[in-house]
C-alpha cells in the first residue's frame, strides 16, 4: 500500500508509516496549501489511500465521484499524536487488505469501511 498524508494527520503518523515500510508522502512536503481536488488527483494518479482528518473527502468521493485509491478519514479531534499512532497501526493491523479503494472512516474506536464500485 501507498499512502498520501494529508496535512492535518501527525507527523508521527508519516514516520510510523514509514518505519514499516510504506510508501509515503505527505501533503506538508509537496504544498501545505493545496486543495483537497488536487489531493484526490495527486493519491489517483499515484494509487495511494488519502490518510486525512477533513471530513470534506466524503463529499468529493461520494457527492462528486472523484475516483480515489482509498480514503481513510481520521475522525480524532483531541487526539495525541502517539493515540494516532496506535490507532493507525491497529487499522493496518487488522484491515490493511480492506482500505484500497475503499472509503474508510475511524470515529469513536470503530472503523466503518464502505466498499467502493
Amino acid at each position: 500500500m501507498k499512502f498520501l498524508v494529508d496535512v492535518g494527520v501527525s507527523n508521527k503518523v508519516e514516520e510510523y508509516l514509514k518505519s514499516i515500510g510504506f510508501d509515503t508522502s505527505c501533503i506538508r512536503h509537496i504544498n501545505a496549501r493545496m486543495n483537497d481536488l488536487e489531493i484526490i488527483q495527486i493519491a489517483s494518479e499515484e494509487n495511494r489511500i488519502i490518510l486525512t482528518m477533513d471530513k470534506d473527502f466524503g463529499d468529493l468521493v461520494f457527492k462528486s465521484g472523484k475516483s480515489h485509491a482509498g480514503v481513510l478519514l481520521l475522525r480524532l479531534e483531541d487526539e495525541s499524536s502517539d493515540n494516532k499512532v496506535k490507532i493507525v497501526r491497529s487499522i493496518i493491523e487488522n484491515f490493511s487488505n480492506e482500505l484500497s479503494n475503499n472509503f474508510c472512516v475511524f470515529h469513536k474506536g470503530k472503523l466503518r469501511i464502505r466498499k467502493m464500485l
